[in-house]
């Protein structure tokens, strides 16, 4: 009879030189250094055993062309392998894929199925995308109450557009009651994270006194701050501004937005 350590010492013999994680890992080394075909063989090895993280790496080199040339087709089967166990990443990417109709035929039903799978676990670039599919009826009968939804559960978790989304709809009155105030709050969050359009949007709602005292300094300022990031709407309606401003208004307007951009805190 065979003893334990026998048996121990056969079992190591026969067992593959390295396991999947030691593939991956390895991988991960290479892709750091970028010596892709090192890489991409690491995670093929492990991708054809199962791993779902190696599975969506080599479909990230077969959508990117890294050190290869591009192929969709392998890419959605890599990312596809990944998504079926779960992958949050991979369900996404096929969101996207889908919904762009990168190198494969536009299908929105099947963008939202994607995106669905990936929102469900949290993943806020896919609530957002969402919620943009839902306010287009893209993939799905459109619903702007249901695209609210999702769009908030990217918003709280930071997600700028969905932010600045929010405030569109709270502005609009679309698939929630029009609330300026809200509007104001949700375009606030957006800006601070260098939004322009939200920037822009902000100094309008200044100006008209919408949601907010009406203050043509704070509207100056957020016209200002949009401009610098390249809104030219934001540019025009600062200009104009300027006519209903004196010049120490002006100044201290500008003051405000140089303040802003230092980092220093907003007034109340």
């Amino acid at each position: 009879m065979k003893s334990f350590f026998q048996t121990v010492l056969k079992t190591l013999r026969l067992a593959p030189s390295g396991t999947q994680t030691d593939d991956v890992e390895q991988g991960q080394v290479a892709l750091a250094q970028k010596n892709y075909a090192v890489a991409l063989q690491k995670f093929k090895r492990a991708a054809s055993q199962g791993d779902a993280t190696a599975q969506i790496e080599v479909g990230h080199f077969f959508r990117g062309g890294l050190g290869i040339r591009p192929d969709l087709s392998k890419a959605v089967h890599w990312y596809r392998r990944a998504a079926l166990q779960g992958h949050v990443t991979a369900q996404f990417s096929l969101g996207v894929i889908y919904n762009n109709g990168e190198g494969i035929g536009q299908d929105f039903i099947e963008a939202v199925h994607w995106y669905q799978l990936a929102a469900l676990q949290g993943n806020a670039n896919a609530q957002s995308n969402l919620g943009l599919m839902y306010e287009k009826g893209q993939g799905v009968l459109q619903d702007n109450a249901e695209a609210l939804n999702w769009y908030r559960m990217a918003a709280v978790q930071g997600h700028v557009a969905a932010q600045f989304n929010m405030g569109l709809m709270h502005e609009k009155g679309e698939g929630v009651t029009q609330n300026f105030a809200e509007a104001l709050t949700w375009y606030r969050l957006a800006a601070i994270q260098g939004h322009g359009e939200a920037q822009g949007n902000l100094g309008v709602m200044y100006a008209k006194g919408e949601g907010v005292a009406q203050d043509y300094k704070s509207a100056h300022m957020w016209f200002n701050i949009a401009a610098a990031a390249g809104n030219s709407i934001a540019t025009k309606n600062r200009d104009a501004m300027t006519q209903n401003m004196d010049a120490q208004q002006i100044s201290e307007a500008q003051k405000m937005a140089r303040d802003w951009q230092a980092g220093r805190i907003l007034p109340g």
